[in-house]
């Protein structure tokens, strides 16, 4: 069955899901994970994008937008379907993906603002609803 966790954030920033979606996404990398990062909307996907250029300048952290190379190590997209199957969805969007069957693995990024926290509460028991078993994981 698909793990589910919820990572939950220490702050409200904004700024600090994205860093640590970074982190994630570089070391599921490091681990020969492929990588689909879920974004609410286009313009957090270009955001995303310019930050994981900039997120380690020692270190190439390969990714595309699913738009231009959907088989990319790391891929950013919408709602599109993934390219690839039994990898890791890490999940931005305020809903769930339709494709959550075909990721090994699932992790949502909290933070402390109260929409995120409402919003993550939600997808919890959503998750829940669909007969996965999600995990809470303090940051």
């Amino acid at each position: 069955m698909t793990r589910v966790d919820f990572y939950v954030l220490p702050d409200a920033l904004a700024q600090s899901r994205l860093y640590t979606v970074c982190r994630l996404a570089a070391r599921a990398w490091q681990q020969n994970l492929w990588v689909f990062i879920r974004c609410q909307d286009q313009p957090q996907c270009t955001a995303l994008d310019e930050l994981l250029w900039h997120y380690r300048p020692e270190r190439f952290i390969p990714h595309d937008l699913h738009s231009q190379q959907p088989l990319s190590p790391i891929v950013l997209g919408l709602e599109e379907a993934p390219a690839r199957r039994e990898g890791l969805l890490i999940n931005l969007a305020d809903n769930l993906s339709q494709h959550l069957a075909q990721f090994s693995r699932i992790i949502e990024i909290v933070n402390q603002h109260p929409q995120q926290l409402a919003i993550g509460r939600e997808n919890f028991r959503q998750y829940r609803r669909y007969g996965y078993d999600p995990k809470r994981v303090e940051l």
